[in-house]
């Protein structure tokens, strides 16, 4: 039922450090139209690294 152009899609966010570790979650297109870099807790290498949206 999601359409391609919907407003809050779910995006994937991955660890810089390298293990793979991977949250879900959404974002405003309007107000976030780049991608997305926030920083989370990588339960790997328990510390707190950021986490680039991957398409």
């Amino acid at each position: 039922m999601a359409a391609s152009k919907d407003i809050r899609p779910k995006i994937t966010l991955q660890s810089t450090a390298g293990t793979g570790t991977r949250y879900i979650t959404t974002k405003n297109r309007r107000n976030t139209p780049d991608r997305l870099v926030l920083r989370k807790y990588d339960k790997a290498i328990r510390r707190h690294v950021d986490f680039k949206e991957t398409r």
